[in-house]
């Protein structure tokens, strides 16, 4: 198949650090590579990527800007229109209503967003338009799409490794902001005697929160404030750590940190939001509480946590969340696609 993926103009893919929508579109473009596919990927000039590489912006804009977003994305459409890709899978909302500018071509669009009833009307006005949901839960929020299909996030198991001897900390990964409750992380690993180690980046909406809930806390004797992290920092600080915390406060559609720590071996520990009890399988990749004193006591040294087999973790997480699989079922998403356009696909030549 011809491909062509749009990703974003605010982050290179794959991001630097933070950037979970680039890390995605990285991992399926590669994937595809890999099997045979011929591949351009639309992205920031500074992207890595074994696909042909197309750049309206040769840095990331940022923060988002949806002018920016409608000029990267329009530009991207129009090169796709002239030169008879098979299909396009885009990564931004606004690319569905200039898609309209090019009735007959196949578009794929992945929610990466949690529920926004105003988003909701607008994709039921584009009831041609392949859906991809990354999670049952988010599915759940959009029941009037008819074309919508889950497929969970994968990533190469190869660029995370594990240990069954991780060191003596617990750890918190993400945006700084209240809803992911780094906060909470650093009070239940005070009350459980552990110490904590927090990395992730300060967005500017989030500067009230930090300054208010999280500056003194990230001074307490116990906790650690790493900054964002980059891949070859999260990578040893995850293998590491006795466990991953996520004790969030909204219904997060999906949580790719949670994915990267069970490859990495590290048992993840969170409250039941969102897409958590479909990711997580309580007594093999973590366990799921309901509040930050249960929270304290499965992290406990010697308790639930470290009764976990890494290996099996990893094992699991492998089965479930690997780039391979992730590939496949876009594969045979797109091959369906094609079919019902009536358009022949050809057979992809290598295997990944």
């Amino acid at each position: 198949m011809r491909i062509a993926i749009v990703s974003t103009p605010f982050v290179a893919t794959p991001p630097r650090d933070y950037g979970g929508t680039e890390l995605i579109a990285f991992e399926l473009t590669e994937g595809l590579v890999a099997r045979g596919h011929d591949v351009t990927l639309f992205a920031t000039g500074d992207s890595q990527t074994s696909a042909s590489l197309r750049a309206l912006y040769e840095r990331p804009q940022w923060p988002p800007d949806p002018v920016i977003d409608l000029d990267h994305v329009s530009w991207a459409l129009h090169q796709v229109a002239q030169e008879g890709y098979d299909l396009v899978h885009v990564h931004s909302a606004c690319a569905l209503a200039l898609a309209r500018l090019r009735p007959g071509l196949p578009i794929v669009y992945t929610l990466h967003h949690p529920h926004e009833p105003t988003l909701s009307t607008f994709y039921r006005h584009m009831p041609d338009v392949q859906y991809v949901a990354i999670s049952a839960y988010q599915r759940s929020r959009e029941p009037e799409l008819a074309r919508c299909r889950v497929i969970h996030h994968g990533l190469d198991p190869a660029r995370y490794t594990w240990t069954d001897r991780p060191h003596n900390y617990a750890c918190f990964v993400g945006r700084l902001a209240a809803v992911k409750g780094a906060h909470i992380a650093i009070d239940v690993a005070a009350a459980a005697g552990v110490p904590i180690q927090v990395a992730g980046p300060i967005h500017p909406p989030d500067r009230s929160y930090v300054n208010h809930d999280l500056e003194h806390r990230l001074a307490l004797p116990h906790a650690r404030y790493l900054g964002p992290v980059d891949m070859a920092a999260k990578v040893p600080l995850l293998r590491d750590a006795r466990v991953l915390l996520a004790p969030i406060t909204w219904d997060e559609p999906f949580g790719l940190i949670l994915i990267e720590a069970m490859l990495s071996g590290c048992p993840v520990v969170a409250f039941p939001r969102g897409s958590v009890p479909e990711l997580v399988e309580p007594g093999v990749t973590g366990l799921v509480v309901e509040t930050p004193e249960a929270m304290a006591a499965a992290i406990a040294p010697g308790g639930p946590v470290d009764r976990l087999s890494r290996r099996q973790c990893r094992l699991h997480a492998v089965q479930r969340f690997s780039r391979s699989r992730f590939v496949t079922e876009h594969e045979c998403l797109y091959t369906g696609l094609l079919a019902e356009q009536g358009q022949d696909e050809p057979t992809p030549v290598a295997a990944a």
